[in-house]
């Protein structure tokens, strides 16, 4: 399954129900102002991916962050692969 954040505003006892669904199998990406959350929760979204242009867009560094970042052309194809998508 893919699992989609595009907004900031949840709150950890939220994240957390929906994350303790989340498998090995599963993927996990950060777009649109969901890439905030990498900020807000950083060993929440350890590893997990995020656009690119999201973070550059909103003036982030991505060095700080503990996530992968990718293109859209990469989110194209997680989209491919891990199927189907939840989108929150």
């Amino acid at each position: 399954m893919l699992y989609t954040f595009s907004r900031s505003d949840y709150s950890l006892d939220e994240l957390e129900r929906y994350l303790a669904n989340a498998g090995i199998n599963d993927a996990i990406v950060l777009w649109q102002n969901g890439v905030l959350l990498a900020l807000k929760y950083p060993n929440l979204f350890e590893g997990c991916f995020a656009l690119q242009q999201d973070i550059e867009a909103r003036g982030l560094q991505a060095m700080n962050l503990k996530v992968q970042l990718i293109s859209l052309t990469d989110l194209v194809g997680l989209t491919e692969r891990y199927f189907p998508q939840l989108a929150l």
